[in-house]
């Protein structure tokens, strides 16, 4: 494992050879940033959904932020782009964003775009058991990744140790690319959300878990930036936050459901409708909620897991990570309280 993470390891320390030590103000008399603000990201898969759709509905430019996006291939690729000035926000795994503060990286990261793990544990054919888990290989997209956040959260609930049970964890790409991997016999197994676990299903794999299922404290995906960024300011945060939470509540609205389903069919490049729309369930299900402030609970999880790859993650003080200051605000205006009233009273399905 150790070998997935050194890239990174080594760009950051080359990057951050200095001391920065620049904080976010409470609030900043600029205005939002009038040209394009490009958020990099590394997962492909429908925890980009609060984007994709808040893009291509308008709804971050009604709140004055021009966002778009850059996809980049791994999670230490984002941070490195993030890091080179590459782009100005992340869209990143909480795991990302602990392993690049611990090697020196200034980060704030206010706001998170999904609280649920809507994801099955998937082996391939051969499979019946647990059990018979044991020395088995488990894909993902990169080690400390969004995937991996993934696959080790869902593994830690279900009671699965990976050291216990001498699990092997291999990068294979991104959430396609591993249900390919696991459909080929490349892997054993794979944490893949709904719809790409239907894809396995019907090509002969089984589900062996659902992590839907089971009672987690979790944050898959964070907007961060740099603590000294001249073009990330309160004011920016506070816009993008609006038109994020805006976007989730399009994407809960039965009305959209179809047009969801459209702009994730767009951007996943799904062949079939029935998988677009069971993309589009996933997006409701990973966020049901508006609760996009960061999870401290959540975050300790994380940094227990991540310290298993990067001991140096527990030194990492969330408080130093963490912006609260952006969703106090909207809390405080009364914004957030009344976004809440319009969260659709209908069951999630």
């Amino acid at each position: 494992m150790s070998k997935g993470i050194a890239p990174m390891m080594l760009v950051l320390r080359l990057l951050f050879s200095g001391s920065l030590f620049i904080v976010f103000p409470l609030f900043a008399v600029k205005a939002p940033a009038a040209g394009p603000l490009l958020i990099a990201y590394g997962g492909y898969n429908e925890t980009m959904a609060p984007l994709w759709v808040g893009i291509e509905r308008g709804l971050f430019k009604k709140y004055g932020a021009d966002a778009s996006v850059l996809q980049t291939r791994s999670g230490q690729i984002m941070m490195a782009t993030l890091a080179s000035g590459g782009a100005p926000l992340v869209w990143a795994a909480p795991s990302s964003a602990l392993n690049s503060t611990a090697s020196g990286m200034k980060l704030g990261c206010f706001a998170a775009g999904n609280n649920k793990l809507p994801r099955e544990l998937v082996v391939r054919k051969g499979i019946d058991s647990l059990e018979e888990l044991r020395g088995k290989t488990f894909g993902v997209q990169s080690i400390g990744g969004g995937a991996w956040l993934s696959t080790m959260v869902a593994l830690d609930a279900i009671g699965l140790d990976p050291d216990k049970h001498k699990l092997n964890v291999r990068v294979i790409g991104d959430t396609g690319t591993q249900t390919q991997a696991l459909v080929s016999g490349n892997i054993d197994a794979a944490i893949l959300p709904y719809s790409y676990s239907e894809m396995a299903k019907r090509a002969g794999a089984r589900s062996l878990a659902d992590a839907g299922a089971l009672k987690l404290t979790y944050q898959a995906t964070v907007m961060c930036a740099l603590k000294e960024s001249s073009v990330v300011t309160a004011e920016t945060m506070i816009a993008l936050t609006k038109g994020l939470i805006e976007s989730l509540i399009y994407i809960l609205e039965p009305a959209n459901r179809r047009d969801v389903a459209v702009v994730l069919k767009k951007n996943l490049r799904l062949s079939k409708d029935e998988d677009a729309d069971a993309a589009a369930r996933v997006a409701r299900l990973q966020m049901p909620n508006l609760d996009v402030a960061l999870n401290v609970d959540a975050w300790k999880t994380v940094r227990r897991l991540v310290t298993r790859i990067n001991p140096k993650v527990q030194e990492v003080d969330l408080d130093q990570v963490i912006v609260t200051s952006v969703v106090q605000n909207l809390e405080a205006s009364g914004f957030l309280p009344e976004m809440r009233k319009r969260i659709p009273r209908q069951t999630i399905q």
